[in-house]
C-alpha cells in the first residue's frame, strides 16, 4: 500500500495538518492484520485498487469547507499521492505546486478552472492523473467515514460513484471511464 521509503514533499504546508492524520490511518491499516477495518477501509481492497492503476500515476483529493465568517469556501484538504507500481510513493499538498504556477492555496476555488489547471500542472510535473476527487467537506466525511456497525467491508468505490451521480462530488482523470471503482 505504501512504498518502503515514502517521500513527504512539503510537510511544512498548512494543508499538511489535514493530510497527516490520513497518512497515520493508512499506516495503521497497512500494519494491522487483514481483518482490521477503519470506517470500512481495509488493506486488501485498497491494495487491489492501487494495483489496478497505471505503473506511474497520481491520485488527487481536493476538499473545500465553507467558511461562514468569510462567506466563501476555502480549501480544507489538497493532497496529491504519487503511485508507483501499486504503492504510494510520495505525498504532497497543493502548496507544492505553487512554484510551478498554481495559484496560492488561499485563492483556489472549487471550480473547473482551478481543477483543470491543477490536473495539467500535476501531469507535467509529477505524473498522469489516474483519479481526481473534488468535493465539499460534508461529502468527504460521509464517504471517508461511512461505516457499518459490524465492521464489515464497505465498497467505498460504489459509495463514491453514488455520491458523484448525486452531484455531490466530481471525479476526473484517466481512470474514470476505464475501471470500476474498487475502494
Amino acid at each position: 500500500m505504501l512504498a518502503e521509503e515514502l517521500i513527504v514533499v512539503d510537510a511544512a504546508s498548512p494543508l499538511w495538518n489535514t493530510a497527516r492524520p490520513l497518512l497515520d490511518i493508512a499506516l495503521k491499516i497497512e500494519q494491522q492484520n487483514g481483518s482490521f477495518s477503519w470506517h470500512g477501509w481495509q488493506k486488501e481492497p485498497i491494495d487491489t485498487f492501487l494495483q489496478s492503476l497505471p505503473v506511474h500515476c497520481v491520485l488527487i483529493a481536493g476538499v473545500w469547507q465553507e467558511d461562514a465568517a468569510r462567506e466563501q469556501e476555502s480549501l480544507w484538504l489538497g493532497c496529491i499521492l504519487e503511485v508507483r507500481e501499486g504503492a504510494v510513493y510520495s505525498v504532497r499538498t497543493f502548496t507544492a505546486l505553487e512554484d510551478a504556477g498554481l495559484p496560492p492555496v488561499a485563492q483556489l476555488e472549487p471550480g473547473f478552472a482551478h481543477a483543470q489547471e491543477l490536473l495539467q500542472l500535476v501531469k507535467s510535473s509529477i505524473a498522469p492523473v489516474a483519479w481526481a476527487l473534488f468535493t465539499d467537506k460534508a461529502t468527504w466525511d460521509e464517504w471517508l467515514l461511512a461505516d457499518k456497525d459490524d465492521q464489515q467491508y464497505i465498497d467505498k468505490g460504489q459509495l463514491l460513484s453514488s455520491l458523484a451521480q448525486q452531484g455531490r462530488c466530481v471525479l476526473l482523470g484517466n481512470q474514470v471511464s476505464h475501471h470500476r471503482h474498487h475502494l
